[in-house]
């Protein structure tokens, strides 16, 4: 396109100055004869100034001497003007022949212009369309790498999809797996625990059989029913302890009474508070007679206990109670340690 445009601006210039030459040319054949005009019109006059130093002659001769000088001047006038009439035409024809060949070259620069021109619109079209095809192709390409790098991307996503997934469930597999092992573990520690602990729990429950087998041994144990003698002691030491109970619980009453007849017969003087000071002392009185009854009946429990030889059996740990202490002290059921520790 562009060594078209060259090439025809090149020819333009070339073109203007053959047109200025042909018409400076053709009009330099115009004026060339306009100047040689009055040359011809002043040719006849130089035998003129040649006949200036003339002879004398006769009239006769002059006359026909100046016939013939008129008659070969028009000869020579008339083969001047033929002449000039054929350089004319000569001229003529010459500039004719020149007009027509410059107006040929000028036609032909003209049509060859015209030809470059629609050679170089045909090759500016012809570049254009080979751009536009170029363009075109190289759109088409680009479209195609556009879309092939869209297919390579979304392949490349599709299997950076499916290896995250992969791995993703290689993972989940891995946990599930761990999950599986570590309660499968679980199961079996459960198991082993259990076992273990049925294993202590029957330990457990034969020591507990054997501890109640025990204790039931111990709880109908007779630890002094060998010893006829010393229940026949303890009996007595019972039954002592008894009557004494009994004699102070009369006495308690007794002195109770008293004091409730004396306060209904004896007006007291309630400032000095001795009315407040007998009632309490009575009230004393009424809960040791009351104490003295509990202790009855525990040496009632003792005296049965000592008909079927179990007294002397400690109620909380059914081990055997000192002799000591079942002498000192009557009636007794804890041992020693028992008591202590409640």
């Amino acid at each position: 396109m562009s060594s078209n445009a060259k090439s025809t601006k090149k020819a333009a210039p070339a073109k203007k100055r053959a047109v200025k030459k042909v018409a400076a040319k053709h009009t330099a054949t115009k004026v060339a004869p306009a100047k040689k005009a009055p040359a011809k019109k002043a040719a006849p006059k130089a035998p003129a100034k040649k006949s200036t130093p003339a002879k004398k002659t006769t009239p006769a001769k002059a006359a026909s001497s100046a016939k013939n000088a008129a008659a070969k001047a028009k000869e020579l006038a008339a083969a001047k003007a033929a002449k000039e009439r054929d350089a004319k035409a000569k001229e003529v024809a010459r500039r004719a022949a020149q007009k027509a060949k410059e107006l040929a070259a000028a036609k032909a620069a003209k049509e060859r212009d015209a030809k470059a021109k629609a050679a170089a619109r045909e090759r500016a079209v012809a570049e254009r369309q080979r751009a536009a095809a170029a363009a075109k192709a190289k759109k088409e390409r680009e479209a195609k790498a556009r879309l092939a790098a869209k297919e390579r991307e979304l392949l490349r996503k599709a299997r950076e999809k499916a290896a995250a997934e992969a791995k993703k469930q290689r993972e989940i597999d891995v946990k599930r797996k761990a999950v599986e092992a570590e309660k499968q573990r679980k199961l079996r520690e459960i198991e082993r625990r259990e076992a273990e602990e049925r294993k202590r729990q029957e330990r457990r429950d034969a020591e507990e059989r054997k501890r109640l087998e025990a204790l039931e041994r111990k709880m109908h144990s007779k630890p002094y029913a060998d010893d006829p003698e010393f229940l026949e002691e303890l009996r007595g030491l019972l039954l002592e302890a008894r009557e004494a109970t009994r004699a102070q619980i009369a006495v308690s009453e007794s002195e109770a009474n008293e004091m409730l007849v004396d306060r209904e017969r004896l007006e007291y003087d309630d400032e000095d508070g001795s009315s407040v000071a007998s009632d309490i002392q009575r009230d004393q009185l009424k809960e040791f007679a009351t104490a003295l009854r509990l202790k009855v009946d525990e040496i009632d429990v003792a005296l049965s206990r000592v008909d079927d030889g179990s007294y002397g059996r400690c109620d909380e740990c059914f081990e055997p109670i000192s002799k000591a202490r079942l002498q000192a002290q009557v009636p007794v059921f804890t041992c020693v340690s028992c008591r202590a520790s409640v």
